[in-house]
C-alpha cells in the first residue's frame, strides 16, 4: 500500500491547504472466515442391537434346519448301533447311514450360508459408514485449504486496512486567486485560519491577518509562529493605534481616498459621486498641510472648516499655523461653505477623530513574516468598523503600489469578519490582491446581499461552514448543490465537540517587537509537533484522541440540503473549486491537530488513489513517494477457532 506520512511528505508552497478529507481507499474486510469445523452430525456407528436382531432372526430361521439336522445324526447313530448289534444288515445299514449324514451336512451348509449372509450385511454396514468418515474427512481437508487461502486473502486486506491512510490533505492550487469562507463559528474560523497560516508560513511566505471579528481567532497561530522561529508583530486597536505605521508613507492622494473610504463606512447606500466629494474635500485639506500630515492635524483644519470650536485651541497645540488656518477658510468660498462643505466637514471630523493618535507613537519594527491587526472586543462597536476599514483600505493602496509577487501567494492576506466591510471596500482590496499576486482568504459570518453579490466571483474558491440562519444554509446547499453526498468522519463530530471554544484575546507585542527572540530557525521546525505543543487545538486532540481511538474508522454520509449544513461541526468545511476537470465538492476537517495524527498525509486523496492504481510501482508525485506492496506475514492459515485438527490421510484404509 501507498505509505504517506508528514514525515516522507514535505508542505508545497504552490498549495493552499485548508483541511484534511477522511476517505478510505481500502474498505473494511470484514471478520475473518470461520475456519471449517467437523459436522456436528455423528457418523452412523453399526448398532450392537441391530447386529443382535439380525443374529436372533437367523438363529430363528435356522431354528428348524437345526433341528432336522440334529434328528439326522441322532438316526445315523441309531442304524450304526442297529447295525453293529446285527438285527440289520450293514448294506441296508450304510445306505441309511449315507441318507441320515446327506440330510444333516445339507442342513449344516443351510446353516453356514445364513451365518455367512448376516455376517455379510454387517460388513456392509459397517464398509458404508467408513467410506462416508472417508468421504467427510475428504471434504473437511478440502474445505480447510479453501479457508487458509481465503483467511490469506483476508489477512492481506485487513493488514492494508489497518495501515492505510485515513486522513489527506484538502489543497487548492494557487493559481486562485482569493478563497471565500461563508459561515462558520469563531472556533471554526479559529481552527481553519490555524492551518491554512501555519502551511503558509511554513513553507516560506508571509502573512497579515487582519480579525475583525473580535474573537481572536489568531491566537493559535502567533503561539505556532512564535514556536517555529518567528516574532509576529500583534497590533490590538485601538490601544495600539499610536504605534501602528500603516498608510504613513502614502501620498496625499492616495491618503486622502483611504480616509474618505474610512468616514463612508457608516453611509451603507453612499454612492461613487458622494465619495469624490468627501475625496476633494480631504485633498483639498492635505494639499494646505503639506506632506506627512497626521489624523490629528487633518481633524484640526475640518474643524477649522466646518466652524466646530475653537481654532486658537489647535494653534496653541501646534496641530496647524496661522497661514493654514487662513488659506482653509478661503478654500471653497464663503457661499459655498456655509451650504455643503461644513456639513460634510463636520461628518468627516467626527469619524476622523477615532483615529487622531494614530502613528503619533510610531517607532521601528523589525521585519515579520506574521503580521497581525485586530480590534479590542471592549472598544466601541462603529469605532472597530471605522479602523477595520482604514486598515483594509490602506493596505488596498500598499498592494496598489508594491511590485508584483514572483510568486502568487507567497504574502496571503486573511479577513476575519470581511462582512463588516463595505463592499466597495472589498472589491478594492480584491483587484488589488489579483494584480499584486497577493492570496486573499475573506472569511463572513453571514450571507448577507452584500456577500453573496461577491461570493466566488472570479476566480475564487468557495468554503462553506456551519450556517446558522435558515436562509443562509439555502443559499448555500443551492451553490453546492443538493445532489453531492459526503463523508463525515465521526472523529470529526466528537473532537469538534471536545476542542470547542476560544478563551483569552490578543496580547500585544509591538511593545517589546525591539527583543532579540531565541526562537528556532524555520528550517529545522517541525509543524506537527509544534501544533501539538503550542496551540489548543493540539494539546485538546491528543487529549482526546486516546477516548475516541475506537471511532476513528466510523463515518456517516449525508447530502448537501439546508438542514445538514445547520448541524455540520464546528471544524468541517465545504469546498467547491473549479479545475481543468470539472467543478470539485470536497468536504475536508479543519482542524490543525488532524495533522499529528498517525494516519494523515500531505498527499491529496485523487492523488494518491491514481498512484496506487495507475502506477503502483512507479512516484506518485511531488510529496507521494513510491507505493509498494509489503509482503504479508501470514505464509499458513493460523488458528482461527482453536488448535488445528490433526492431518487428516484419506488415502490410508482403516
Amino acid at each position: 500500500m501507498t505509505d504517506v506520512h508528514p514525515e516522507h511528505a514535505q508542505l508545497q508552497a504552490d498549495r493552499i491547504y485548508l483541511g484534511w478529507q477522511y476517505a478510505l481507499l481500502h474498505p473494511d474486510p470484514g471478520p475473518a472466515p470461520k475456519r471449517p469445523s467437523p459436522a456436528e452430525e455423528p457418523l452412523p456407528e453399526v448398532d450392537p442391537e441391530w447386529v443382535r436382531r439380525e443374529r436372533l432372526n437367523e438363529d430363528l430361521l435356522n431354528r428348524p434346519v437345526k433341528i432336522v439336522r440334529w434328528f439326522m445324526v441322532g438316526m445315523a447313530l441309531v442304524i450304526a448301533a442297529v447295525a453293529a448289534v446285527g438285527p440289520m444288515g450293514w448294506p441296508f445299514a450304510v445306505v441309511g447311514l449315507v441318507v441320515a449324514l446327506g440330510i444333516a451336512g445339507f442342513c449344516t451348509y443351510a446353516i453356514h450360508q445364513g451365518d455367512r449372509a448376516v455376517r455379510h450385511r454387517i460388513r456392509e454396514r459397517q464398509a458404508a459408514g467408513e467410506r462416508l468418515r472417508r468421504e467427510r474427512d475428504r471434504e473437511l481437508h478440502r474445505a480447510q485449504e479453501e479457508h487458509a487461502a481465503r483467511y490469506r486473502e483476508w489477512a492481506e486486506r485487513k493488514e492494508r486496512y489497518d495501515r492505510q491512510l485515513t486522513w489527506y490533505a484538502v489543497a487548492v492550487p494557487d493559481e486562485l486567486d482569493r478563497i471565500d469562507v461563508a459561515g462558520g463559528t469563531l472556533p471554526g474560523w479559529s481552527a481553519l485560519i490555524t492551518l491554512l497560516g501555519a502551511t503558509r508560513l511554513y513553507s516560506g511566505g508571509h502573512l497579515t491577518v487582519l480579525d475583525l471579528s473580535e474573537g481572536a481567532v489568531a491566537k493559535d497561530l502567533i503561539e505556532l509562529a512564535r514556536r517555529g522561529g518567528d516574532e509576529p508583530l500583534v497590533w490590538v486597536l485601538p490601544v495600539d493605534l499610536p504605534k501602528l505605521d500603516l498608510g504613513a508613507t502614502l501620498a496625499p492622494e492616495a491618503f486622502a481616498d483611504v480616509l474618505a473610504h474610512v468616514v463612508s463606512v457608516s453611509e451603507e447606500h453612499r454612492t461613487t459621486r458622494d465619495l469624490s466629494f468627501d475625496n476633494a474635500i480631504l485633498e483639498r485639506v492635505l494639499e494646505v498641510l503639506g506632506e506627512n500630515a497626521t489624523i490629528n492635524q487633518v481633524t484640526a483644519a475640518l474643524r477649522a472648516l466646518a466652524q466646530v470650536g475653537d481654532p486658537r485651541d489647535d494653534l496653541r497645540y501646534g496641530l496647524i499655523t496661522a497661514t493654514q488656518l487662513e488659506r482653509i477658510g478661503t478654500l471653497f468660498g464663503r457661499g459655498v461653505s456655509d451650504r455643503v462643505v461644513i456639513e460634510r466637514a463636520w461628518a468627516l471630523e467626527s469619524q476622523l477623530r477615532k483615529l487622531e493618535t494614530l502613528g503619533s507613537q510610531a517607532v521601528r519594527l523589525p521585519p515579520a513574516r506574521l503580521r497581525v491587526v485586530s480590534m479590542d472586543r471592549q472598544a466601541g462597536v462603529f469605532g472597530n468598523r471605522v479602523l477595520g476599514t482604514y486598515v483594509a483600505t490602506a493596505l488596498t493602496h500598499i498592494l496598489r503600489q508594491s511590485p508584483t509577487a514572483d510568486r502568487p501567494w507567497y504574502h496571503t492576506i486573511i479577513v476575519a469578519g470581511a462582512d463588516k466591510l463595505r463592499g466597495d471596500v472589498l472589491d478594492r482590496l480584491m483587484d488589488a490582491c489579483e494584480t499584486s499576486r497577493t492570496g486573499l482568504v475573506l472569511t463572513y459570518r453571514s450571507l448577507t446581499p452584500t456577500v453573496r453579490e461577491r461570493l466566488g466571483r472570479g476566480h475564487a474558491a468557495v468554503a462553506f461552514m456551519r450556517l446558522g440562519n435558515a436562509e443562509d444554509a439555502r443559499v448555500a446547499s443551492e451553490h453546492v448543490g443538493t445532489e453531492h453526498r459526503l463523508e463525515l468522519a465521526q472523529l470529526t463530530e466528537t473532537v469538534s465537540a471536545a476542542g470547542a471554544g476560544l478563551d483569552g484575546g490578543y496580547t500585544s507585542t509591538i511593545g517589546r517587537a525591539g527583543e532579540d527572540g531565541n526562537g528556532r530557525d524555520v528550517g529545522h521546525a517541525d509543524l506537527k509537533e509544534d501544533i501539538t505543543e503550542s496551540t489548543e487545538w493540539g494539546r485538546r486532540a491528543s487529549k482526546a484522541l486516546g477516548e475516541t481511538e475506537r471511532v476513528l474508522h466510523r463515518s456517516r454520509e449525508f447530502l448537501v440540503e439546508p438542514h445538514q449544513l445547520q448541524q455540520l461541526p464546528t471544524t468541517s468545511v465545504i469546498i467547491t473549486d473549479a479545475t481543468a476537470h470539472g467543478r470539485r465538492v470536497r468536504l475536508a476537517d479543519a482542524n490543525p491537530a488532524i495533522l499529528t495524527f498517525p494516519r494523515t498525509t500531505l498527499g491529496e486523496f485523487d492523488e494518491i488513489r491514481e498512484a496506487t492504481r495507475v502506477h503502483p510501482r512507479e512516484p506518485a508525485g511531488d510529496g507521494v513517494p513510491e507505493p509498494r506492496e509489503e509482503p504479508s506475514p501470514f505464509t499458513e492459515a493460523p488458528p482461527n477457532l482453536g488448535p488445528p485438527p490433526p492431518r487428516l490421510d484419506w488415502r490410508r484404509q482403516r
